[in-house]
């Protein structure tokens, strides 16, 4: 148990020193823009015009860090700050979003089972933090509780490895479309690289921390059987 927390600790050390990299990277590469003054807006809009996507409309929405791919209507939403900045940061977003789309329109495979997961991992989110703790509560007398409460965090635990071939997917197209459209050059170019490798990271720990919590509580519930 003693090994858990000390995983446990160096991964939310980790954690931190993650998220405020990745601020870092996007504070500083927010000011520094890209040669031909696109907008998000713009950049998003052409990246799907590249690859053939006439159905996807790139909307603006409130919050920071609020960009997201929606599959179901079939949005790109930019935050309000990308949406509207011609900046390495933005355009290193906006292309990131519509790598997603990208990945739909051709049926990438993890993004399809990402998406399949989506139900599971939305009704386990309601309900897994009263199972788990209802489980720990009656661990001696109804153990069964706990072994639902893991297979219900083992479905996000996989969930979020599914997702890091998909977001790492997803860049990885960006920085390609982004070099062969000219919209970064040689000197832009590698700082949306840089941004977009420091946002992956943040997927890699989060991964990391979820399989490390679903180790604690499996420990839990093979002690209780001992």
């Amino acid at each position: 148990m003693a090994l858990y927390w000390i995983l446990f600790i160096g991964i939310a050390v980790m954690s931190w020193l993650v998220s405020h990299n990745l601020r870092k990277k996007f504070e500083k590469y927010s000011h520094i823009p890209i040669p031909s003054g696109m907008t998000g807006k713009d950049v998003a809009e052409k990246m799907l015009r590249d690859n053939g996507i006439y159905d996807v409309r790139v909307i603006s929405t409130p919050g920071r860090l609020t960009d997201h791919y929606n599959p179901l209507d079939k949005t790109v939403n930019l935050s309000e700050s990308v949406y509207r900045d011609g900046s390495v940061a933005a355009a290193a977003v906006a292309a990131h979003e519509c790598g997603h789309a990208v990945q739909h329109a051709t049926a990438y495979a993890p993004l399809k089972m990402r998406s399949a997961l989506v139900p599971i991992v939305s009704f386990s989110s309601r309900i897994l933090t009263w199972v788990l703790l209802g489980g720990m509560i009656l661990l001696q007398s109804f153990p069964q509780l706990m072994l639902f409460g893991i297979i219900l965090f083992a479905a996000t635990t996989l969930f979020s490895f599914i997702t890091l071939p998909v977001e790492i997917n997803a860049s990885q197209r960006a920085v390609v479309w982004l070099s062969q459209a000219g919209i970064t050059n040689v000197y832009t170019h590698d700082k949306a690289v840089d941004a977009l490798r420091s946002a992956a990271y943040t997927y890699v720990v989060a991964a990391l921390g979820s399989l490390a919590t679903l180790a604690y509580y499996i420990m839990l519930y093979l002690g209780n059987r001992d």
